[in-house]
């Protein structure tokens, strides 16, 4: 294998697959990057055998050929490389040699028969949604991912395609985010599958607000295509509660209130929480929403929020973050919250999106 390839394309490549290469992996060809040539491009892939990424990228090809690199060490020589051109040259011996102007490095490669194979979605129906759709639907939805092992299942998100519409739907038990988008051409086949959170945060880094994202589901993976940049990751096995019995009617009356000013008056509640004191209350006046907050031995805070309600007064409390994580990802500059009293979940409504929080003791 030889190639030329220019320093920017090379460490722009690396960066999109190098985050699933762990340096304590139990199989040393798991902390390699295999690196593969054909005709005019150069393939990049890593794994962490849960997650693949590969990508490809635009070379003068001198020699065909393939050998998988050390990615942290590849990583760190590509950066600290001079601009410019850059030849990669793998010898019979496993070697590899790395020159940039003037300077030259050479590393021990692993053969490529080592490295996983990336897996193969033959005679698959692809989905196809928007970069840009399938952007807001993660970012609207992975902070309410659960991080507790015990809870497996809901470590990740769920995503569902029924005919022209794809929903994805994140919950911790106490907190729920789901959101509807429609597809760019109906699907033949439903789908349901459960997306690990590391999966989901590979993807996000990689869409862009033009462009489209295949979807391509296997037996027990997902592969997602975003313009040449492929990840694909091992689905959560079990089944993902039954959310839709969670999700109350709609309220009659709701407070239309100022997004970022909401925003801004949780976040100054939350200076004051503790781990043991968390909640923050939420008192409803007929033209006006107090943020308050009270901790032993640490302080109080009070603040009025401008909103329209037309409803009966009531004092509900919260988990300020569970608010907070919401609020900052909404682009609406108003949203209508729906109260109904402090035994009950708070729910911020949208077209296409919900968000429900159970409420604290206050």
């Amino acid at each position: 294998m030889k190639v030329k390839i220019d320093k920017d394309t090379l460490i722009k490549g690396i960066q999109i697959v190098q985050n699933v290469v762990s340096t304590k992996a139990t199989l040393p060809i798991l902390s390699n990057m295999l690196v593969e040539t054909k005709r005019n491009l150069i393939r990049l892939n890593t794994t962490d055998l849960d997650i693949g990424i590969s990508c490809e990228l635009p070379v003068e090809t001198l020699e065909e050929g393939a050998i998988t690199i050390p990615a942290k060490r590849f990583s760190d020589i590509a950066k600290e490389l001079p601009s410019g051109e850059i030849l990669i040259y793998a010898k019979k011996n496993q070697q590899i040699d790395i020159e940039g102007q003037k300077c030259r490095f050479k590393l021990i490669g692993l053969p490529k028969e080592e490295f996983p194979k990336f897996p193969e979605f033959k005679n698959k129906e692809a989905i196809i949604i928007k970069q840009k759709d399938l952007k807001e639907m993660i970012r609207l939805t992975s902070f309410a991912v659960s991080h507790e092992e015990s809870r497996y299942v809901l470590n990740g998100i769920l995503m569902d395609v029924k005919e022209n519409t794809v929903c994805m739907v994140a919950t911790d038990g106490r907190r729920l985010a789901k959101i509807e988008k429609q597809l760019q051409a109906s699907s033949k086949t439903e789908v349901s599958v459960i997306i690990p959170l590391k999966a989901i945060q590979e993807i996000y880094r990689n869409l862009g607000d033009e462009g489209q994202v295949s979807i391509v589901c296997g037996t027990n993976q997902v592969l997602f295509d975003i313009e040449g940049v492929l990840v694909a990751t091992r689905i959560i096995e079990g089944e993902f509660p039954n959310y839709k019995q969670v999700i109350p009617e709609a309220a009659p009356q709701k407070i239309k209130v100022n997004t970022q000013k909401l925003l801004s008056a949780i976040r100054r509640a939350n200076l004051l929480a503790t781990p043991d004191f968390q909640a923050i209350k939420c008192e409803v006046f007929s033209n006006k929403l107090v943020v308050s907050k009270s901790t032993p031995n640490v302080g109080e805070s009070r603040e009025e929020v401008a909103m329209e309600y037309n409803g009966k007064e009531l004092i509900v409390g919260f988990n300020p973050q569970f608010l907070i994580d919401v609020l900052k990802n909404v682009e609406q500059e108003d949203i209508n919250l729906e109260l109904l009293g402090p035994d009950k979940a708070g729910v911020i409504r949208m077209s296409d999106y919900l968000y429900l929080v159970l409420p604290m003791r206050i």
